[in-house]
């Protein structure tokens, strides 16, 4: 991916493939020093982000001075424990407790802004006592604090993914951050993948990542419908390849006797799983960024669990534009620190950086 060399610069956290970090460049960021520990992954991200400076490592490995001062800091810590369809362990659980981590993190990068972003079962009332922790934990660290839960589809994805964002700003940059409107104009399947219908499926497919894997359903898969029509936009795209939604080709599925549903008798044929491109397309990821891997589940592992592109880029965006507000008043060096994230020391340490809100409910407000 290409970005501006001056570009606000970002260290990227639990970076996965990069949808969150593809989405801040489209809104005119510049990742400079990145960080997944799944090997399976970073193949992915290095390839499509050849400028990033990547490193492998836990974290919980990583000094902090290993991590360059920057504008930004984003990134969504391992959701697992907060999923609705996981352990439910939240913070008590080692994954979960990752966000101590990214709060050590916080205090080396100094940045301007920071944007976390999690599922929507860090907001269940099993967890709230543990989100409003986190929330005072980033008040503590000197930033005014909004949150939202944000639907996909509201903002030029096809798709109805939910995920929570938590978007600090330094507080003596005087500013609270508004989450951006949902769009008017919706994307559906057909906007989506209409153009993908006659291309070949497969590893040899001209389209890259237009192939899928084959195998059964299970009985919960089976449980509901998971057809959705061309003229609507998709399920959420799990991570999972036995949990991926069928192609809008098919007829949406029947009930059965005794419950659950069943696929159309006389149409077995047109039921499919969406390819890893197509979910990607779904994800928002432009056919430019290509995902290696050494077998489809993990590509659509690693599609599953991205951030949606056009999502990122439209919370990404107004950070942006506020930033850019902010440093219009500002004297020049204080505009250029704000832009380059760190000043001098910066630029010294890491020659790569070259190339009061209180919580309310889901609003924040002023204290």
């Amino acid at each position: 991916m290409q970005s501006t060399p001056n570009a606000p610069t970002l260290v990227s956290l639990f970076s996965g493939a990069g949808g969150l970090d593809m989405g801040f460049e489209q809104a005119g960021f510049r990742t400079i020093w990145a960080n997944e520990y799944d090997r399976a992954i970073a193949p992915s991200y290095r390839h499509n982000f050849p400028d990033v400076v990547f490193d492998g490592r836990s974290i919980r490995d990583v000094p902090s001075d290993d991590v360059p001062e920057a504008v930004g800091l984003i990134g969504g810590p391992p959701c697992q424990s907060w999923s609705e369809a996981g352990a439910r362990r939240g913070i008590e659980d080692p994954r979960g407790e990752l966000f101590f981590e990214y709060i050590r993190v916080l205090r080396k990068v100094k940045p301007q802004f920071f944007v976390a972003e999690n599922v929507h079962g860090l907001v269940h009332s099993r967890n709230i006592d543990s989100f409003r922790n986190i929330l005072k934990l980033f008040e503590a660290e000197g930033f005014d604090v909004s949150w939202r839960l944000l639907t996909a589809s509201d903002y030029g994805v096809a798709q109805d993914r939910q995920r929570v964002f938590i978007v600090g700003y330094r507080r003596e940059l005087g500013l609270r951050f508004e989450f951006p409107e949902p769009v008017k104009q919706r994307v559906n399947l057909r906007d989506a993948i209409g153009d993908l219908v006659d291309v070949p499926i497969g590893p040899d497919s001209p389209v890259a990542n237009h192939e899928l894997h084959e195998s059964g359903y299970s009985s919960i898969f089976l449980s509901r419908n998971r057809v959705r029509a061309w003229d609507e936009p998709s399920f959420t795209i799990l991570a999972t390849d036995r949990h991926i939604p069928f192609h809008p080709q098919a007829p949406k599925m029947i009930a059965q006797r005794g419950g659950g549903k069943m696929l159309v008798p006389g149409a077995e044929h047109l039921y499919r799983r969406l390819t890893i491109r197509e979910c990607a397309r779904i994800q928002s990821f432009p056919d430019v960024y290509r995902f290696l891997y050494s077998h489809p589940r993990i590509g659509y592992k690693m599609v599953g669990n991205a951030v949606p592109v056009g999502l990122a880029k439209a919370v990404a965006a107004r950070i942006y534009a506020d930033l850019e507000n902010a440093g219009s008043g500002k004297s020049k060096a204080k505009r250029e620190r704000v832009r380059m994230g760190g000043g001098q020391r910066d630029q010294e340490s890491h020659p790569s950086a070259d190339r009061r809100q209180r919580i309310v409910g889901n609003e924040s407000v002023r204290a």
